[in-house]
């Protein structure tokens, strides 16, 4: 613990050094002004009059979506279809794509340090960098509306997921196991049959069904912008105002997420 002297050379026990002391009095100074400025940038483009009005508008739209409106429920179910199968589908084609990626990736697997491994680690940070919203955005003006556009961007931000985290598994793998097959004289495909796959398995299953529960969500929403599914109702009924029919359209996708997460949940303690 530091020690200040004070007058005629009597010495005072202090929790922290003069210096440390001054830094967090600096540190604290600094934090407070880029509160204030932060303060003023968020005030700069806020109309406090409608802020004001926020409750009562809120209980006006819950009055309004408030009962929902059950009859709608029939015309939910194709659609739904289609978000589950834009998000598995996606998922398959995104493990697809991942998989070899991820061994490209991974330094203890990767054929080229200097070309293979950093071409796959940027397809990775690419794929990650850009949400599927956005990725479902340009397919749709590339390839026009529809479930297709759907599947292939759900794909996308999958590779990115998957294979980031399976690279990783790769190379955390016990080495002795593939030192010990290695020393067989085996040939790199039976050293990655033997010794590195049977270990990144459950990672792989935990990882890809993770995945599918994250996808039906993003799937949910694709719709908005033309991808297909569930959102092409929900973007037809918010153009409407129709919001008992919104009402139903959120009930139907919290409980499909729910029986996701239970699904994926009682897959992952089954396989891991």
């Amino acid at each position: 613990m530091p020690v200040t002297t004070i007058d005629q050379g009597r010495q005072v026990w202090t929790r922290r050094t003069t210096g440390r002391q001054w830094a967090i009095w600096g540190g604290s100074l600094v934090l407070v002004v880029a509160t204030v400025l932060c303060w003023q940038v968020m005030n700069r483009n806020t109309v406090w009059v409608f802020v004001e009005d926020a409750p009562r508008q809120a209980a006006d739209l819950l009055s309004r979506a408030w009962p929902p409106r059950w009859s709608y429920l029939d015309r939910l179910w194709a659609p739904l279809w289609d978000t589950l199968n834009i998000a598995t589908l996606g998922t398959l084609l995104g493990i697809a794509i991942a998989v070899p990626v991820a061994f490209l990736a991974a330094s203890s697997t990767t054929p080229s340090r200097t070309i293979a491994r950093p071409l796959a680690l940027f397809v990775i940070v690419a794929s990650r960098s850009i949400n599927s919203l956005i990725w479902a955005l340009l397919l749709v003006a590339i390839i026009g509306p529809g479930l297709l556009a759907g599947i292939i961007a759900i794909a996308l931000r999958s590779i990115g997921f998957i294979g980031k985290l399976l690279y990783e598994a790769i190379e955390e793998v016990d080495h002795s196991q593939v030192e010990a097959v290695r020393a067989t004289g085996a040939s790199s495909m039976q050293v990655m049959d033997y010794a590195i796959v049977p270990q990144i398995m459950p990672a792989f299953a935990g990882i890809s069904v993770f995945r599918w529960d994250i996808n039906i969500r993003e799937s949910t929403i694709l719709g908005l912008v033309g991808a297909g599914g569930i959102g092409v109702q929900l973007e037809s009924s918010l153009a409407r105002l129709a919001w008992s029919e919104i009402t139903v359209i959120f009930a139907v996708i919290l409980a499909t997420v729910v029986v996701s997460e239970w699904v994926s949940g009682r897959i992952r303690r089954a396989i891991i």
